[in-house]
Formats: C-alpha cells, structure tokens, sequence
C-alpha cells in the first residue's frame, strides 16, 4: 500500500525549468500523452492555451494562485501565460504511464480561424474566460475527455476538425459545468526572479509538506534573502509563501478524507499538522466544514477549492510556518 504522507513529497528534486512548447512546422498545434513525472511536468506557464486531461490518478492542481484537488477525467483550460501544475499522489518510484493528454494551440491559430469561419467566434468567450483557467465538470467534461483523445489519437484534416469540435464544446458548456479558477487580478509575471522564487518555492513545499517547511530554507534555495523571495514568491504565484502550504496541505487531507478510511487524527499528521485543533482551525477557514462533517457528505455536496483572494500588496516575509 502506498504512504498516504508520499502523495506530494516525491514530487521535485529540483527547480523547475519553465515550459517551452516546441511547434512542430508540420502541424498548426500540439498535442502529447506523457507519463508523470516527466521533464516536461512541473509549475510552469507558456504563451499557448492548454486542453489538459488527466487521465489516471489523483492528487493536487495549481494554477496561479488557486490550489484544488483532481482525479481521474479532470478536463481543464489553462489560458496563456498562466502558471499551472499539476502534481499526483505517487509511491516512492512511481511512475503513472499516459497521465496526461494535452492540447497546445497559440492565440496567432484560434484568432486567425475566427477571422476566417466567423462561425468560430463563439469561441471568443471562452478564450477570454480562459485567462483564469477554466476547469470542467459532468456531462462537458466526460464529453471532452472523449474527444481530446480523439485529437491526439487522429492526424490531418480530421484532427484539426476534433480540435474544432473539443473547442465549441468547452465554448458551450452550461454555467454550471464550468469553474475558473485563478483570481481575476492575478497578473502574469516575466521576471526571472519572480519565476524561480515560485519554482524552487513550489519544490520544496512539495519535498516537504508532511514536514517542517521554513520560508529561510526556501529562500536560499532559489539564492535569495527572505524578502526578496517573499516578494518574488508572491508576484509569480500570486499568494504568499504561507498560504500556499496551508492550501497545498488541507487539499493533500482532503483528498485522505475521500480516498482512504484513515482518522482525522492520522490524516492530519500525514498533511503536516502535529496539532489537531490547529489542523481543524485551518481546515474549517478553508472548507467551511470539519473534517469529520467533509467526510460525511457524498461526492457531489462536497465544496469545492476556492482561489486565494489575499490583499495583492507586498506582504511581509514569513521565517517559518508555526503552529503545526
């Protein structure tokens, strides 16, 4: 059986490079299947619009400054240039093959379709919505999951109408089937420091999570005073240092509460908490219920992640996390 604690501590070992999207001159977009861990996964944002379906596994989603849970058939939109991840629950070596389909197209693509088949301009909403990651649910998602395998899974003219197709679908999606989910002020960020603050943020939290986590140790691994890196963290991810490990730990219990029978107790050690009230205090604020009553309601009364809406100005640095 796996560590229920392994579930996002196998995760990096390293900084994350950010993600370059190849283009291929014999195809207008991409399209991949690729294992987890893989080079290419990891917190990363890029000027091409991501389709992404998970296909096996579950285990965390980040993108910008929102922190969730996912499972199998998760269908989402990453718009340009938003930071995104997506991190599963993993065994010491393990490898979870063809976990990821992903459709890569730029804005250059979409934008010049529209302005050849006006039919196309149903699409413009949705890319616009797009700029706070969009993420799917029921019958849209199902239906899309189905039809991103079927884009890879085609070649030429018919793969380029499947895209077509995938896209009026998630254009179309009834409200109620649609989640954004980054904070609309969150901004994009091209500085370097801001983006390996973030990168070698995001790996030592998820080297650690079930550990001490300590904003110093943090700092010096991307080279930088505390400070600076606060600063920096905050800009790229769009909430503080603190508050993504809180986020990142009850998201780790509350996928424990849904997928095993371990106790509150024990589920709190294996997200990080030495203290149970402090572990119930946070879960509360964040979920809006105990864990004890999250755990008694069915799959689709559960609440879902909520983006972070912290104040957007500088915050001060945080030495350590206290109060586990």
């Amino acid at each position: 059986m796996s560590d229920p604690r392994s579930s996002l501590t196998h995760y990096h070992s390293g900084i994350v490079p950010r993600e370059i999207i190849a283009r291929d001159p014999r195809h207008s977009f991409r399209c991949i299947v690729h294992d987890f861990p893989s080079e290419i996964c990891g917190w990363a944002s890029h000027p091409e619009y991501e389709i992404h379906l998970i296909q096996k596994s579950s285990g965390s989603v980040i993108a910008g400054d929102y922190v969730g849970t996912f499972e199998p058939g998760h269908v989402s939109l990453m718009g340009p240039h938003l930071p995104h991840d997506w991190v599963s629950d993993l065994a010491p070596g393990e490898v979870v093959v063809d976990r990821d389909v992903v459709v890569h197209f730029t804005d250059e693509w979409v934008r010049a379709s529209m302005d050849v088949m006006p039919e196309l301009g149903i699409l413009d909403g949705l890319l616009q919505r797009s700029a706070r990651g969009l993420e799917f649910h029921g019958e849209s998602a199902a239906r899309a999951g189905d039809l991103i395998r079927g884009v890879v899974g085609a070649n030429g003219p018919t793969q380029i109408a499947r895209l077509i197709e995938l896209l009026g679908l998630l254009a179309q999606a009834p409200a109620d089937e649609v989640t954004p989910l980054a904070s609309e002020w969150l901004g994009t960020s091209d500085n370097a420091s801001a983006n390996l603050a973030a990168e070698a943020g995001l790996a030592y939290i998820f080297d650690n999570l079930t550990g001490d986590i300590r904003m110093s140790t943090a700092a010096s691994l991307a080279h930088m005073s505390e400070p600076t890196f606060s600063k920096y963290f905050r800009r790229a991810a769009g909430t503080t240092f603190s508050t993504m490990v809180k986020r990142l730990r009850i998201a780790h219990a509350r996928r424990l509460l849904d997928t095993t029978e371990m106790s509150a107790a024990r589920v709190a050690v294996a997200s990080g908490y030495n203290n149970m009230s402090n572990f119930n205090r946070q879960f509360l604020a964040e979920v809006g219920l105990s864990p004890t009553a999250y755990r008694k309601l069915e799959p689709g009364q559960k609440p879902a992640a909520l983006p972070l809406r912290t104040d957007t100005k500088a915050a001060p640095a945080t030495p350590e996390l206290a109060g586990r």
